[in-house]
């Protein structure tokens, strides 16, 4: 089981949020009404781990060594939340998200391959990781850009995290695993070809909601996050290549191949797929 030792490693590095925050710095001369507006909108997107949550425990059942991380990763996302409505709280109370507004992004997922969501999720955390170091560069005012920080910071270490289990998955599961990791990571590695930047939260999952599926889609301000990517933090070419990048340099640690481009990779998974389609069946079937 892996729960234990990440409980061990994250517990050794979890920050407070009356210690390790830097309240007294805030500098009310350096927010602007524009930037304390986008706080409030990574506040209510941060709330959506409530939902990925209980997608994980369901379509996990099966792996209580996962589902047990579940209960370290839904509280160190939650927090993430919680930190930003606490600043919002001291400095823009009339911009604290209501409870209404964080429940409207709670709603059911459908069920999805467990594999391909765990990749999914971990190329989520990669991207929020660069997104936050961004937008902790774009922001002025200290404080904030402390917590966008540390936030980032714990991105990275939950994508770490995912990554363990995603070795375990290769171990057990072999080429199905692999088949389903490198499906994930060509769509995710992809971004620059498609209008939208491609994150757990702005895809559909539920096709009874469409087109109100996506944690995007029940913002305050459904165009938010586009807005706040292209004409605020500026997350430009430059950036997205780093997290291009990073899938890359991770999935080639993973399969233990390199790959310097998503066409290099897709190439892999049409070799994995082919592979599985002349695999004999188990005895039996």
């Amino acid at each position: 089981m892996l729960y234990p030792e990440l409980f061990k490693s994250l517990e050794q590095v979890r920050w407070s949020m009356d210690k390790d925050i830097p309240w007294d710095q805030f500098d009310g001369s350096k927010l602007t009404d524009e930037q304390a507006q986008t706080i409030k909108m990574n506040a209510i997107t941060e709330w959506s781990a409530l939902p990925a949550t209980e997608m994980f425990l369901r379509d996990n059942r099966g792996d209580s060594d996962f589902c047990a991380f579940m209960s370290v990763w839904f509280f160190e996302e939650q927090k993430h939340s919680l930190v930003l409505m606490e600043y919002l709280r001291r400095f823009r109370p009339e911009l604290v998200p209501t409870e209404e507004e964080l429940h409207n992004v709670r709603f059911e997922f459908d069920p999805a391959p467990p594999l391909e969501t765990l990749m999914m999720h971990f190329c989520g955390e990669i991207r929020l990781n660069h997104w936050y170091r961004c937008a902790s560069d774009w922001h002025t005012e200290p404080v904030i850009k402390n917590i966008y920080k540390i936030i980032s910071q714990d991105e990275a270490r939950h994508g770490g995290a995912y990554l363990r289990y995603m070795k375990k998955a290769l171990t057990e599961q072999g080429d199905s695993a692999r088949a389903a990791f490198a499906k994930i990571g060509v769509l995710m590695a992809s971004a620059r070809r498609t209008e939208k930047p491609l994150h757990p939260t702005n895809l559909h999952v539920n096709q009874a909601l469409f087109p109100n599926d996506t944690v995007q889609s029940r913002l305050p301000d459904p165009e938010w996050l586009e807005a706040w990517l292209d004409n605020q933090i500026r997350f430009d070419t430059g950036w997205e290549k780093k997290v291009v990048d990073r899938i890359l340099h991770n999935v080639s640690l993973l399969f233990d191949r390199t790959f310097a481009t998503v066409q290099e990779l897709n190439r892999y998974r049409k070799e994995v797929v082919n592979r599985l389609a002349v695999a004999p069946a188990p005895q039996g079937v």
